[in-house]
């Protein structure tokens, strides 16, 4: 099967483009080509697509939209609307993620849900972080993202300070303007490349990740694979990649609204659920879902 993939920067590692090498890496191994050129079966554009002339059926992949009230969202959802409806087919990374775009979109005609994916062989290949300051704890937190406001990465310092023991340490991963919180067992490490990121994930015991209204973060994916507990909350995607021993923070149910992106609310961290959601995030099963949703729609 050959695919072209479209608004896709290889070279990037941003949670899409991250997640767009992985599908090319496995999808070589699953029978499909990715070449950019006309001649293909099918055309697979994130998020949006700019050509509205090719005869190649095309399907996008969704993972949020814009809803938020301090910015142009309706302007910022308009190509990506007019994709939708173009679109043969349309892959939500959520169960979240779809509910979100069809009470603005409305229901599509042909979709499917597949969660994103670890590249489990590459895990496998990567070493546990070792470095004197972190050593020298008994167990390592870590956290990661591109750090905006509705992240909350001060809740998760707050909940860290709260629930660690005194021989524990957090590891923050991704750039910040400054430091939140100045403590000994608290490090900052600014943007690292994936491989760091994956060693560091595998020196964790706990991935923390309390954004709000994530549809379906790559990190915890590759945390969660690395073999880290992880701790989410309610309210988004994020419980759906999280697995059964995920730890919860139960928060208050979003009306699908636009609404105040960057001043999300604070948690009551005692309002701790179980977890129902068990996917396999091996990106070999992920690719054959892709391709078989790709192939049948045609």
């Amino acid at each position: 099967m050959n695919i072209t993939l479209e608004n896709v920067n290889l070279q990037s590692t941003s949670g899409p483009n991250h997640f767009a090498s992985k599908l090319v890496k496995y999808g070589q191994k699953n029978g499909i080509v990715f070449k950019q050129t006309n001649d293909v079966d099918a055309r697979l554009c994130f998020i949006e697509t700019r050509n509205y002339v090719s005869k190649v059926p095309l399907f996008q992949r969704l993972d949020g939209i814009y809803y938020n009230l301090t910015q142009p969202y309706k302007l910022q959802n308009q190509n990506i609307e007019k994709t939708y409806h173009h679109a043969d087919g349309v892959i939500y990374q959520s169960n979240f993620s779809k509910k979100l775009i069809t009470e603005f979109f409305g229901e599509h005609k042909n979709s499917t849900i597949i969660h994103n994916g670890a590249d489990v062989d590459f895990i496998e290949t990567v070493k546990p972080l070792s470095h004197p300051k972190i050593d020298k704890f008994d167990n390592v937190w870590s956290c990661a993202a591109s750090w905006r406001p509705h992240k909350r990465l001060d809740q998760n310092i707050k909940y860290f300070l709260e629930h660690s023991s005194e021989n524990e340490c957090l590891v923050i991963a991704g750039k910040i303007e400054k430091a939140i919180e100045k403590n000994e067992r608290i490090f900052y490490v600014g943007e690292v490349s994936v491989p760091n990121l994956i060693s560091l994930y595998k020196k964790s015991k706990y991935f923390i990740h309390l954004g709000w209204l994530d549809s379906c973060p790559n990190v915890v994916v590759d945390a969660k694979a690395c073999g880290c507990q992880i701790i989410c909350t309610s309210m988004g995607g994020t419980r759906e990649v999280a697995g059964l021993d995920a730890i919860v923070i139960q928060e208050e149910e979003w009306n699908f609204k636009p609404v105040k992106l960057y001043e999300p609310p604070k948690l009551d961290f005692s309002r701790v659920i179980k977890n129902n959601f068990d996917i396999d995030y091996n990106m070999n099963t992920v690719v054959q879902k892709y391709k078989g949703f790709l192939r049948n729609a045609q």
